[in-house]
């Protein structure tokens, strides 16, 4: 059945936004007090800041005003925090409320450090289900804890601290003054992959080999991509692009028969101009040379939201492994985006629900047939009513197309806001507000271990207003991340289960999750599912066991499986992937991301006594090692 937004939920969006934009006056976020002084004016810092400092003799008693703290330029293997941002004067704000920055990419290196500080009881005002961060607002989590951290006796935390505000130095100029330009080349990066073996593309219906990729092109053989990118920020404005060369071989994808079967299951005839599609690899695929902008976006900050147009990243959802809402799994959209990056809080309502922060886009989606090229927004809203706990609601609305009745406003304005059940007739009319799907996600840090483990969740259901209000139709992933193990504080832990094979019987031959009536090929963008990986009808898991060797580098090693069950594709499939990869830097501006993976994998598609894909246990072997050098950024300050 078809549903739209409760009127509870319109209100409280009504409510934030007439609040955000009438009552409110941004307040600056105040840098927390530097470390005081001790009897001889020294200030009283953890060991490892300590610096030998001459004072003058004539100095006997404690100033009341301090200049900063400025720490030597190079850190170095024996003292890895001297790079550590010195405090700023006290009374003074960093926040500069004009300033804009960009996202930080979903597969920066920052994010895992970030959530791992999280889970060890730090950046309470960290939304971590609403993903990319900006590099200012990260900076602005890091400085709430920033003093807590420093006075700790987390070592690990302390070096993962030093390392990402080395990595954010340029948004803060030397003294109290607001952040000038920033210019330059962010990252250049290469990497060479070797794949042997068959593999699976096909995220709609067999599977992946690799996902959470940008929908980048593999198969089997040699494959290769080259990369850079640039930051541009000044004042209120912000520029960044990314775009890489992108090399897959040439291969041969399903028979002619196996497509016209997925098709068929899609309730999509196998003829022009659904075929070829791109969410069925058929027949012998031409090698791939393309160049991609990955991300590409231009933005403007305004009142503590990021207001910007191109592509940019969105990973809706606090898991590691996937995100049900929305994801890097596949190509990212060029869309039309407002973002409140900062925590919002709002008069009396906050008491209750805590800060809250909205992220909204609009933009077209790729690689449909059926109808071609429709159209996607998606909203959400978080809250976090304690420093431990994190819930958030958003809502995905695919609609239009070309080949559908015509998109009003009315229409856009009733995949919001409508809440009644479509007709047959109105799903082909220009009445049609579209498939919509509904996500819920929270995160906790559980008592008793909030220094360590987090507990979370991420749903989606289909034609409901939540998945809340309908539990038994939604798909679910559930994790639990520890960020040390006792007695190994380096290593640290994370198990993730995943289903979108809900029991009941709508769930069947893939036409509930990531599938919709008039959107046959779905929740896709250029073949590939934009959410979840695992896909439209499945179960599976994931494990993570990490050791870090510093605040930026670790040894990792992953688990993965996944099934199909039969009565979506004849026979079921079965993926099981085994992974260990490192993260090393080779020097303090060039790292190294190696990785070898091993693959089994069966999905045989039996029809008539005939095995339509491959007969038996199909193994790969995945060998990749990606340099990136990281140049300085310049700034300065204005």
């Amino acid at each position: 059945m078809q549903t739209g937004i409760s009127p509870s939920l319109a209100a409280l969006t009504l409510c934030v936004a007439v609040t955000a934009f009438a009552q409110q006056t941004p307040a600056p976020a105040t840098i927390p007090s530097r470390p005081t002084p001790d009897a001889t004016g020294t200030q009283a810092r953890p060991p490892y800041l300590q610096q030998p400092e001459q004072l003058p003799a004539e100095r006997k008693t404690p100033q009341t005003t301090l200049p900063p703290v400025v720490a030597p330029a190079q850190p170095s293997e024996k003292a890895p925090f001297t790079a550590y941002m010195p405090f700023a004067p006290e009374g003074r704000h960093v926040y500069d409320r004009f300033s804009g920055s960009v996202y930080i990419p979903v597969d920066s290196w920052m994010y895992p450090a970030l959530t791992r500080l999280y889970s060890m009881g730090y950046l309470d005002t960290m939304f971590l289900g609403m993903r990319p961060w900006t590099r200012r607002s990260v900076l602005h989590m890091l400085q709430e804890s920033e003093s807590a951290i420093v006075h700790s006796n987390n070592e690990e935390a302390q070096e993962m601290l030093a390392k990402l505000l080395t990595e954010l130095e340029t948004e803060i100029p030397a003294g109290d003054r607001p952040r000038g330009l920033v210019y330059g080349v962010e990252s250049s990066y290469t990497r060479l992959m070797g794949i042997g073996g068959p593999v699976l593309r096909d995220s709609f219906h067999l599977g992946q080999t690799l996902n959470n990729d940008y929908g980048r092109p593999y198969a089997t053989g040699f494959n290769a991509l080259a990369g850079a990118s640039t930051v541009e920020e000044w004042g209120p404005f912000s520029l960044y692009v990314r775009g890489e060369y992108q090399h897959a071989p040439a291969t041969t994808g399903y028979s002619n028969t196996l497509a016209s079967l997925l098709s068929n299951i899609d309730t999509i005839p196998y003829a022009p101009p659904n075929a070829p599609q791109d969410t069925i690899p058929a027949g012998q695929l031409a090698s791939q040379n393309p160049f991609r902008l990955v991300e590409a976006s231009v933005s403007a900050h305004l009142l503590k939201h990021e207001i910007s147009l191109g592509k940019t990243d969105a990973w809706l959802g606090p898991a590691q492994g996937g995100a049900m809402a929305w994801s890097n799994n596949a190509e990212n959209i060029y869309s039309f985006r407002v973002n409140r990056v900062e925590p919002l809080h709002i008069k009396w309502l906050s008491s209750l629900i805590g800060p809250v922060r909205y992220d909204f886009f609009l933009g077209s989606l790729k690689g449909h047939t059926a109808p071609n090229d429709p159209w996607v927004h998606s909203a959400m809203f978080s809250f976090r009513p304690t420093r431990d706990l994190e819930f958030g609601f958003q809502r995905t609305v695919i609609f239009g197309g070309a080949g559908h009745a015509p998109v009003t406003l009315h229409t856009f304005l009733k995949s919001f806001f409508d809440i009644s059940d479509s007709t047959k007739d109105e799903k082909y009319s220009r009445n049609d507000p579209g498939a919509r799907y509904s996500d819920f996600n929270f995160s906790y840090r559980l008592p008793f271990a909030r220094r360590f483990a987090t507990l979370y969740m991420d749903s989606i259901a289909h034609d409901d207003v939540t998945p809340i209000s309908a539990p038994r139709r939604a798909a679910y992933r559930t994790g639990l991340y520890l960020s040390r193990i006792p007695k190994i504080p380096k290593l640290d832990f994370r198990v993730e289960a995943v289903t979108t094979d809900p029991g009941v019987s709508r769930s069947q031959k893939g036409t509930f999750n990531y599938w919709e009536t008039v959107q046959r090929q779905g929740y896709t963008n250029k073949g590939l599912i934009m959410g979840d990986w695992i896909g439209r009808e499945a179960k599976g898991g994931q494990a993570w066991l990490t050791y870090h060797l510093s605040g930026n580098e670790w040894v990792q090693f992953e688990y993965l499986n996944k099934k199909t069950p039969k009565d979506f594709i004849p026979g079921g499939t079965t993926q099981n992937e085994y992974k260990i990869s490192v993260l090393k830097r080779l020097r303090p501006d060039v790292e190294l991301n190696a990785w070898v993976q091993v693959e089994g994998w069966k999905a045989p598609v039996p029809v008539n006594g005939t095995d339509l894909f491959k007969t038996g246990l199909q193994r790969n072997a995945v060998g990749a090692a990606q340099l990136t050098w990281y140049p300085k950024l310049h700034g300065s300050a204005q």
